[in-house]
């Protein structure tokens, strides 16, 4: 199989939400799977390569986000022998995902069906919280853009990232930390850059979106960005110059067009994230 994303066409725009087929010890593996809104385009993507939705063995979760695990329980429904790896934080998420559609609800209002669809419990048989290794795969823990996020290395040297390195819209080098509530963690982060390196891996498969062949300089710029993120928020921007300076920043790199990063990682979201966490550092300061 060659490693290239599934287009999954997330609100009907290409390069938004890609998903990777590749084989494991265990048969096929998909590594995340998008929300149930773009199923469809995840069988068409299957069948492209020659396959159907019941020839995948496994489904590695990065963590439970609906852009990267909303559609999890509708597969399992449609293919009841399908094998969920979650981290053990996330695990109890996918199988009652009724606080998490709560929560994003509340966020997404009356655009929540048409972004994310439906979002159906996995059966706990289904599920397999993962440890250090899946079907012949590394996994370790990569927080920082979410608690329960975990990345998995493949022999081969390719590092399924999640969203652990940013937003990169293949071709593009313009990388956006994307860090939306409630649990960004910079010291976390700063781990995860760390632990990511120690690795060395090859390449990143991006959720958002392609392949990065450039895992060290990747890094030294997502680094560059959060940092640069954060501290526009901690030295007191609104949201409105937050988004405008993001904007600003996407131009400068000769991307041409926002349109991508403000729909793979809303730039609103990654401002309200970071405002809570320093929010949450300064309620522990005085506490």
């Amino acid at each position: 199989m060659t490693l290239a994303p599934i287009d999954l066409f997330h609100q009907g725009l290409e390069r938004i939400v890609g998903v990777y087929v590749f084989e494991t010890d265990d048969g096929p593996a998909l590594f995340d799977c998008g929300p149930s809104s773009t199923v469809a385009a995840l069988k068409a993507g299957l069948a492209e390569q020659g396959l159907e939705l019941k020839d995948i063995r496994h489904l590695l979760l990065s963590h439970v986000h609906l852009d990267h695990a909303g559609a999890a329980g509708t597969l399992v429904r449609e293919h009841p022998a399908l094998h969920v790896h979650v981290s053990p934080i996330g695990a109890p998420h996918i199988v009652d995902p009724s606080r998490l559609e709560r929560s994003a609800r509340r966020l997404y209002g009356d655009a929540f069906d048409a972004l994310w669809g439906a979002l159906e419990p996995v059966p706990e048989e289904n599920v397999h919280p993962v440890g250090s290794h899946a079907v012949g795969l590394e996994v370790f823990p990569t927080p920082g853009h979410a608690s329960h996020h975990v990345s998995y290395l493949a022999a081969d040297g390719t590092l399924h990232a999640g969203d652990a390195v940013g937003v990169r819209i293949q071709p593009g080098r313009y990388i956006f930390p994307a860090a939306p509530p409630p649990d960004i963690d910079l010291e976390g982060w700063a781990q995860t850059f760390n632990e990511i390196e120690r690795r060395r891996p090859a390449r990143f498969a991006l959720t958002h979106f392609g392949v990065a062949d450039d895992p060290e300089e990747h890094l030294a710029r997502m680094r560059e960005g959060l940092a640069k993120a954060a501290e526009r928020v901690r030295c007191g921007m609104s949201q409105e110059e937050f988004i405008a300076a993001t904007r600003a920043d996407v131009l400068a790199s000769d991307e041409g067009d926002v349109t991508y990063y403000e729909r793979a990682g809303p730039v609103w979201q990654t401002y309200l994230g970071l405002k809570r966490y320093w929010e949450k550092k300064a309620e522990a300061a005085t506490a």
